[in-house]
């Protein structure tokens, strides 16, 4: 790889490079700061590290508190290790760990849910530094180049760096030679404020609109540190086969869709979450008939990389490559062969509803639950604990030409195997609406929700996803509900209010959600 000066253009700023240790001052309790990242990739790691090492050493638990926003989750050893610190008093507007979670779940940590695309824009309004003008403290944004006019080429990823280039007061440069230069493979606009915003103009999965760079004041750049450190991103479990089932029933859907006329041969542009679930779902399209594809989504794995030497995948859009570390270096290793077919946008961009909408994207993601009436959970366990956050799937959910969620039927508890049904009555917290989906998978079968009224749904969702555990337990609360609401004439989507939870009840009292009976 080349040199830290060599992937400087910018003469000025070669008297800011500095140690790790030589930056560590500028960071004071209390301050907003803003990282680079989403997914475990593009996200700053010699700075955060050595502050927690700093932290650490001198026994600065609790007293060294930050406000962290980052586009995404980034990695555990960063995020979740200041956690463990006690170094984290705010977290917007997704995370990932163990020690994070354990953190907001228990009110240490304070967590702001949102739709990724609004945040990227709320960030830019201001609206979470209001005390600070809207500016942010201090941005730290790994980069892979700087241009001669000081802008930044960004990494592996692009999320909210272009906000946190706009909006911190300073920046700190983590520039990571481990890694090549980005340049060329991005796609960067900086939206206008309201009320007369331009339209962006993309109506095809590779059109460019933007820059290669992200613009940046070098003035506000106060130091440049080397990192050495490469992205190991995600690596991929197996499917399994559980997994295979629910991705063999979408691929039937598809070819049927096509089949009616309501789904063109070569699909529509894909987005998929990450898991096993959203790598089965590829790895069929692999192998299956569908051919000169495309895909706009958040993130590319490493099946994105079988897809394309399938030569089935034509382009692909997101805002990040979250491969693993084996996906990374194939990447590397075919860097011209892949790049030509991948533009990394910025999240505010690659999860725009205008962009979803005008583009017909087919969006699959995967929740914890839904329920009979195909209102979906995708943040809060039991309602109350958080895990991650809604992410990028409202965004896509709530404007896709189709919108798929999938899940396993049940899921297994320390006593029963099948002892947490995915399919319940009502979901506890509601992140997507019934009127926001369109197709629920589970491995039983698939419901096809489109034109439905709530009862349909209700029958249909029961037939077809239910497990056969829970289904003859799902269709005598129905039973009930529909006999007693539509009796006294409130029966549009009937409900036992007094006994609608008893399956969770039940999950936390007796390790199972298999009840004896609603009475």
């Amino acid at each position: 790889m080349s040199t830290l000066h060599d992937r400087i253009a910018c003469p000025q700023l070669l008297d800011r490079i500095r140690s790790v240790e030589e930056v560590l001052p500028h960071f004071k309790d209390g301050m907003n700061l803003g990282w680079s990242g989403f997914t475990p990739v593009g996200y700053p790691k010699a700075i955060p590290k050595a502050l927690a090492d700093h932290v650490e050493k001198h026994h600065l638990q609790g007293k060294m508190r930050f406000n962290l926003l980052i586009g995404a989750s980034v990695g555990t050893e960063t995020e979740d290790r200041w956690a463990s610190l006690d170094m984290i008093a705010r977290r917007w507007p997704y995370q990932s760990g163990k020690n994070i979670q354990k953190g907001i779940n228990s009110g240490r940590i304070r967590m702001h849910d949102k739709h990724l695309s609004m945040f990227a824009q709320d960030l830019g309004y201001g609206f979470y530094t209001k005390d600070l003008g809207g500016k942010l403290d201090l941005g730290i944004i790994e980069a892979s180049a700087i241009t001669k006019e000081g802008h930044i080429i960004l990494a592996g990823s692009v999320g909210i760096a272009p906000e946190i280039i706009q909006t911190a007061e300073h920046l700190i440069i983590e520039l990571n030679t481990a890694i090549p230069s980005y340049e060329g493979l991005h796609d960067i606009v900086l939206p206008e404020m309201p009320p007369h915003r331009q339209p962006y103009l993309i109506s095809r999965v590779s059109d460019r609109i933007g820059t290669t760079y992200v613009p940046c004041d070098a003035s506000k750049i106060i130091a440049i540190v080397e990192s050495r450190e490469p992205d190991k991103g995600r690596a991929l479990g197996a499917t399994d086969e559980i997994s295979q089932k629910i991705a063999d029933h979408i691929l039937d859907f598809f070819q049927a869709e096509v089949k009616a006329g309501r789904l063109p041969a070569n699909l529509l542009p894909l987005q998929s979450g990450v898991g096993n679930i959203a790598n089965a779902v590829v790895g069929d399209l692999v192998k299956g008939p569908f051919s000169n594809l495309t895909v706009y989504t958040e993130v590319l794995q490493d099946t994105m990389l079988d897809f394309f030497d399938s030569g089935k995948l034509e382009y692909a859009s997101a805002t990040s490559l979250s491969f693993s570390a084996e996906g990374f270096e194939r990447f590397y290793n075919n860097w011209d062969k892949y790049t030509r077919k991948i533009v990394l946008r910025p999240q505010q961009l690659a999860n725009n509803p205008e962009m979803i909408r005008r583009l017909g994207v087919i969006a699959m993601n995967t929740p914890v639950e839904f329920d009979m009436y195909a209102h979906a959970n995708s943040t809060l366990v039991g309602g109350t604990r958080m895990i991650n956050g809604i992410g990028g799937s409202g965004d896509f959910l709530r404007n896709a030409f189709l919108s798929i969620m999938h899940s396993p039927s049940v899921r297994p508890t320390k006593t029963d195997p099948t002892g947490i049904t995915c399919v319940v009555p009502m979901v506890p917290h509601v992140d997507h609406t019934e009127h926001d989906l369109d197709v629920l998978v589970t491995e039983q079968g698939l419901a096809d929700l489109r034109g439905l009224c709530p009862r349909d749904r209700a029958q249909l969702i029961i037939d077809k996803c239910a497990h056969p555990d829970y289904r003859p337990l799902l269709q005598d609360y129905f039973d009930r509900a529909s006999h007693d609401c539509l009796s006294r004439g409130v029966g549009h989507e009937p409900h036992l209010l007094d006994r609608v939870f008893r399956m969770q009840q039940n999950l936390a009292t007796h390790g199972t959600m298999k009840i004896d009976s609603w009475d």
